[in-house]
């Protein structure tokens, strides 16, 4: 028989489940933990506020001054308007420094910081394989990550949606900020600000540097997928007439300008309706007819960002595998 002192003994080496690693972890990152949460919190709460009493009293706002209209000698209140432009704005930044701000919490702390002080060798050489440590270290934030993102994206999205129609000063779906904020965009984008700060802390194993390559990395794809954005699905094409001061279609720009009669597309010379006697002298010189304009209505809504999403979620996936093999390579036969 196995004696039970040498039973304990053998016990204590075995490997933590992932359970008792993820519980570790967020002991170890208590105080991000605390400060993610109460974000989210806050965030929220101002998110439902401004979706509710807020909106209502902007929206009565404006009704009263679109009646001051007929009456000159009638006041409204300005107050709630502004109040409501203001809040809208601070949320929406807020929104959308989630993703810098997990880059640049994953560069700081999620694996430069272990390697900088050698616990995660310890640990690798004790009790767990490399390959489970990096995956708990991905897993648990990917997973805080994505619930509360998706809880601050779907409020900024209804907060935005209660004001539409309502309020004369309300953002476009096409705003960029409105855009971003309001969709899975972001998510997908706070994700990958993980990926990338769980890769930059293994090739710099400081923090400090670590830190701020994560944060310009993310940044830098943030402007990438907002350049390629309009280009992610086919637009809509729209010819007007040049009575118009300029070309039609509401949405996501993609190109405008003026159509010759060859078809030869020119830049919009800006002039305004050919009514206008020295502006359709301007046309007749450059040979133009019409007006044009490459767009995505509001129906693109969801295929652009859904493509935008399934792009930054593939960039996610390619630096977790690249993550993975560095890893790898420094822990040698101990990841297998």
């Amino acid at each position: 028989m196995i004696a039970p002192a040498a039973t304990a003994r053998a016990a204590s080496r075995r490997p933590p489940t992932a359970a008792r690693q993820s519980r570790w972890l967020l002991r170890l990152h208590r105080p991000a933990l605390c400060i993610w949460a109460g974000l989210v919190i806050m965030v929220s709460a101002a998110l439902l506020w401004l979706s509710g009493p807020m909106t209502d009293a902007a929206a009565a706002a404006w009704q009263q001054y679109e009646a001051c209209a007929m009456h000159p000698t009638c006041s409204y209140d300005q107050s709630a308007i502004l109040r409501y432009k203001d809040v809208y704005q601070y949320v929406t930044i807020a929104v959308l420094s989630v993703p810098f701000l997990v880059a640049s919490w994953a560069g700081a702390t999620l694996t430069s910081r272990e390697l900088e002080t050698g616990t995660a060798y310890l640990m690798w050489a004790q009790s767990v394989s490399p390959t489970r440590w990096l995956a708990v270290r991905l897993s648990v934030p990917a997973a805080l990550t994505v619930v509360g993102t998706t809880v601050l994206v779907t409020l900024h999205h209804f907060a935005w949606s209660a004001g539409e129609g309502r309020i004369s000063t309300a953002k476009t779906w096409y705003d960029p900020a409105t855009f971003y904020a309001g969709g899975p965009v972001t998510i997908a984008l706070a994700l990958t600000g993980l990926a990338v700060g769980a890769l930059t802390g293994f090739v710099w194993r400081r923090s400090l540097p670590s830190l701020i390559t994560s944060l310009v990395t993310t940044a830098g794809l943030f402007g990438i997928i907002h350049l390629a954005l309009p280009h992610l699905w086919p637009s809509v094409n729209r010819v007007s007439s040049l009575t118009h001061d300029g070309s039609t279609g509401t949405g996501l720009t993609v190109d405008e300008g003026v159509l010759t009669s060859t078809g030869t597309r020119l830049p919009d010379p800006h002039c305004g309706s050919s009514h206008w006697e020295p502006c359709r002298a301007t046309y007749d010189k450059l040979h133009v007819v019409s007006y044009y304009r490459d767009y995505h209505p509001l129906a693109h809504y969801w295929p652009l960002q859904l493509t935008a999403t399934a792009l930054l979620l593939t960039i996610s996936a390619s630096l977790i595998f690249v993550v993975f093999s560095v890893l790898k390579r420094r822990a040698g036969t101990a990841s297998q």
